[in-house]
């Protein structure tokens, strides 16, 4: 991926993460799914009282894409708190990822506090997912 595609992404992660409702653990994340159109999904987490309706921001891009008639993703960008630990996916977020991902191979992007970033693939996050 180039570097100027991995900013733009980067960019509406770090939009979205503005908008994260994370009042009970403080964890923001932002993340900005890229579908094989070319256009770009954002979604943040939202949490809720009841903590097992609670949204993680991976799936709200990928439900975004979705919803938007996009049904494969070339790649995923997610971004966490500056002062947080870095937002690996969840395990549910990898299988929605399998779900919806144009290949194994697809990139996930996970940018450190200090703006770093780290590429995996989705194999390498989620070596023996669920297909059908």
């Amino acid at each position: 991926m180039d570097r100027e595609l991995q900013e733009k992404l980067k960019e509406k992660a770090l939009e979205a993460r503005a908008h994260a409702y994370a009042v009970y653990s403080g964890y923001t994340v932002g993340a900005a799914a890229l579908g094989t159109s070319g256009a770009i999904y954002a979604g943040c987490n939202v949490e809720n009282a009841s903590y097992g309706l609670t949204m993680c921001a991976e799936r709200n891009a990928v439900f975004a894409a979705v919803a938007a008639g996009e049904k494969k993703l070339r790649a995923i960008l997610i971004v966490g708190p500056e002062d947080g630990e870095k937002p690996y996916p969840c395990g549910a977020c990898r299988q929605v990822l399998a779900e919806f991902a144009e290949s194994p191979d697809m990139p996930i992007l996970v940018v450190a506090p200090d703006g770093g970033c780290e590429t995996y693939t989705l194999g390498d996050l989620l070596p023996h997912g669920f297909q059908l």
